[in-house]
């Protein structure tokens, strides 16, 4: 591998590496500032609700934004708190748009902190930060994220669930104050009507009465105006594969693609690219939950990768993401940590099986031959084509069988998954169907398909398992038969070796069972097994072991151990097994779309969930 960068050769590696270690200023004082915001806005919420801690010995700490002596002051308190809270994570994740907002917030904190309270502490507090924020500009620098206006329903919903809650607190924390005995339905009405803007049942004493109107009124505003800013704000939708960039990518597979079984899934079309300087190489991804997400090695020549990687990084702290590879080979997780400084821990293996040593010969591959075997006796038959070589008829029936058969209501896979079935620019994939004749009623809409396996190109001389789907009504083993039938189809087709799946923490799942395992090891394998009730993580290593394959091992690059726990969170949104999107009643409905070669035919990402036995 050159030591070169692509598109700079002056450049050592080292020289490189030294640069971008430093490139990323430490968050030091965004991270402050932010934390400072949700402080300050908390006591700010705490001074404008409850009346003896305005007047307590930590008055002062509170006046860093409006005070709280009189209504309107309580309210502008509470309201400060509100957008201090709600700019704090923007600020540590070096939002320009948050930033500018403190700069305004600021500046109109200190001014009422002198009209309202004369306090100059205050007044010095406010200033401080605001002059901190302003020393300190260019670390705030990020642009926005993907964005949709459904984000104002979200907003919508949390902040009257917010307000409800506040409002709750408001009018219940003046208990010597309250005129009779409210029960809690009075007190709900009350702050439905008070966020309205209007009077509601309850009474106080002493002018709280204003107090708590200001306050409500206040809550049921900022509900209102956020909503109304996040509803008509321009879009920033996420960035989607162009005609041109797939164009691309298939030139770089076209001569490199069989270096990673996992390349071909860079033509999802829900998936962002950077190519390096020369094009020579490229880095898709997709961005979830502020995780800049990436799946297997870089597309492409591998001397090319380190400025596809520079490129992504760039993207990735433009944009103030957390950058994250998931599944790549022990060559890619080389390249990624030497070029960036990431660190990388194994995920798991992938399954490969070589078709010339392939058989179901031998003890070990007993069960799969019997199981074979009786379902053939059964009556069932295999067909295995090129995509190209079925007719539209086939394929639209694969695709409306493939849909039904979905084992769940979401659809799954990121990583391995291309999200399509039977596009004219995907011939070279390969799809294995199981038939058998009805009993002769006649009312399968599918007639006599039962089962189906879709294969993607892996280079020339390969191919990489997309998904699996069955009848449910079909015999047990329909996977097994399917993928025995492509192995065995693999040489007519020139198909040398074959991917798999991928299986999480196979090593120790496979230690953990063998005798003389640790404590440590056991216990870690019995919580993957009780994992495995929901994620398959035992059941796809133990299918996968069924065809003897070879184990290649696949690993996750992230910025620091921290940051585990979010990049894991923001993989299973993308696999689709935690899902934040909207009911089905209220998701949006978009109008189906004709077929056009190279462009979506399949309507949605297809599902990995059946590909376990």
């Amino acid at each position: 591998m050159s030591a070169t960068v692509d598109g700079d050769t002056s450049r050592s590696v080292p020289d490189r590496v030294r640069r971008m270690l430093r490139g990323p200023r430490p968050e030091a004082v965004p991270a402050l500032v932010g934390t400072a915001c949700t402080v300050v806005g908390l006591i700010d919420i705490a001074a404008g609700i409850f009346p003896r801690f305005r007047h307590s010995r930590m008055h002062t700490i509170a006046e860093v934004l409006p005070g709280a002596t009189g209504p309107f002051a309580a309210a502008l308190s509470l309201s400060a708190g509100m957008l201090l809270l709600l700019l704090a994570h923007g600020i540590k994740r070096h939002k320009r748009r948050a930033w500018r907002a403190a700069v305004l917030l600021l500046p109109a904190g200190a001014v009422a902190q002198f009209v309202y309270r004369h306090s100059v502490v205050g007044v010095l507090l406010s200033l401080t930060l605001l002059v901190l924020l302003l020393r300190h500009r260019g670390e705030f620098a990020a642009l926005p994220d993907p964005r949709s206006r459904w984000r104002a329903l979200a907003n919508f919903v949390l902040m009257s669930a917010g307000s409800l809650a506040l409002g709750l607190v408001i009018v219940s924390a003046h208990p010597g104050r309250t005129v009779g005995n409210p029960g809690l339905t009075d007190r709900l009405e009350h702050v439905i009507y008070g966020l309205f803007g209007f009077e509601g049942p309850l009474r106080y004493s002493e002018g709280v009465s204003w107090t708590v109107a200001y306050c409500l009124g206040a809550l049921g505003l900022l509900t209102a105006v956020t909503t109304v800013y996040l509803a008509f704000r321009p879009e920033h939708p996420a960035a989607r594969l162009t005609h041109d960039d797939e164009r691309r990518l298939r030139d770089l597979l076209a001569v490199h693609g069989g270096r990673d079984s996992l390349g071909h899934f860079a033509l999802r079309r829900d998936k962002g690219v950077v190519f390096s300087p020369s094009g020579k190489a490229a880095v898709c991804y997709r961005v979830v939950s502020g995780v800049m997400l990436a799946s297997g090695d870089p597309v492409g020549d591998v001397e090319a990768w380190p400025g596809a990687i520079e490129r992504f990084m760039d993207e990735a702290k433009a944009h103030s993401w957390t950058p994250a590879v998931m599944g790549c080979s022990e060559t890619g997780g080389e390249v990624w940590t030497r070029e960036t400084g990431l660190d990388c821990l194994e995920l798991g293996d992938e399954a490969v099986v070589d078709v010339a040593d392939f058989s179901l010969a031998g003890r070990a591959m007993r069960n799969v031959r019997q199981m074979v075997k009786r379902i053939e006796r059964g009556g069932y038959r295999t067909r295995v084509r090129r995509a190209r070589d079925l007719t539209d008829d086939e394929i639209r029936q694969i695709r409306r069988a493939a849909a039904d058969w979905r084992g769940t209501d979401t659809e799954r896979g990121f990583s391995m998954a291309l999200g399509r079935i039977g596009d004219p620019a995907d011939g070279d994939a390969v799809i294995a169907t199981a038939h058998k004749d009805d009993d002769g009623t006649g009312t399968s809409p599918y007639g006599d398909l039962r089962a189906v396996i879709h294969f993607v190109p892996w280079g020339t001389d390969g191919m990489s398992l997309e998904l699996m789907r069955r009848d449910r009504s079909a015999d047990p083993g329909m996977n097994e038969l399917l993928i025995v039938a492509a192995l065995q189809a693999a040489p007519a087709l020139g198909v040398e070796r074959v991917s798999l799946n991928f299986a999480m923490f196979r090593s120790a799942l496979a230690r953990g069972e063998k005798i003389g395992a640790g404590p440590v090891l056991r216990m870690w394998r019995g919580l993957l097994v009780f994992l495995s009730r929901w994620f398959q993580i035992e059941s796809l290593y133990k299918f996968n072991a069924k065809f003897r394959p070879r184990w290649e091992p696949r690993f996750v690059v992230f910025p620091h151990t921290r940051d585990l726990p979010r990049i894991g969170f923001a993989a299973m949104q993308a696999e689709g097994f935690v899902n934040l999107s909207l009911p089905r009643p209220f998701a949006r409905r978009r109008a189906p779309r004709a077929p056009r070669p190279c462009a979506h035919l399949a309507r949605r990402p297809e599902t990995h969930e059946p590909r376990a036995a």
